[in-house]
């Protein structure tokens, strides 16, 4: 897949049925519900995370900002196997930073991507991202995009989320879905894969 551009929003969700409603009355394709372990590493610039999945397996080097709202995500994708030793080598040379698991909705409408996502130790969020696969679409684009479903989907300010799942998990902050937020060590994600 490459290099790609994406302009992301994610936020809180209290009724996720609502998300799911205005992604139906506009047609969005439901591409099925992933179990998700991401396994981000320690590195020195930007994020590092495998994904495992049953739709999606990728190796994820990202750099974003923190901000709440709209945001520009420079994003380097690479298919990954699962099952291969590849969790291993990354494990050994870089050490695991923090575990994420999560159960996913995948959406899309056009070049835009939506995530129900239910997250083990932080709850329901969604996530907006408008994607420039090609660099056909351009940042204004995108973010217009990216404003157009957070006001369908009447996203408060206040459930506006600046980081990442990460992120989260490792500030200990929770929402009211699940107080119980744990960290994962080297020894707990090797026992999942």
């Amino acid at each position: 897949m490459g290099h790609i551009n994406i302009i992301e929003i994610k936020a809180h969700c209290a009724d996720t049925q609502a998300i799911r409603e205005i992604l139906h009355s506009r047609n969005a394709t439901f591409r099925g519900v992933d179990r998700q372990t991401d396994t981000y590493f320690k590195v020195a610039h930007g994020r590092l995370k495998l994904r495992e999945g049953q739709i999606e397996n990728y190796l994820v080097y990202y750099e974003r900002e923190n901000q709440a709202g709209p945001k520009q995500s420079d994003v380097i994708l690479c298919p990954s196997t699962p099952d291969s030793a590849l969790k291993e080598i990354l494990i050994r040379s870089l050490g695991v930073l923090v575990g994420v698991e999560k159960q996913r909705e995948i959406y899309f409408i056009d070049n835009v991507k939506f995530h129900i996502d239910t997250v083990k130790g932080l709850g329901s969020f969604v996530e907006i991202e408008a994607i420039d696969a090609d660099g056909s679409f351009g940042k204004d684009k995108l973010l217009a995009q990216c404003r157009l479903f957070l006001e369908l989907f009447k996203v408060a300010p206040e459930d506006l989320v600046a980081g990442s799942y990460s992120d989260l998990l490792l500030s200990g902050l929770r929402n009211n879905d699940n107080p119980n937020a744990t960290t994962h060590t080297a020894a707990d994600t090797t026992k999942t894969s």
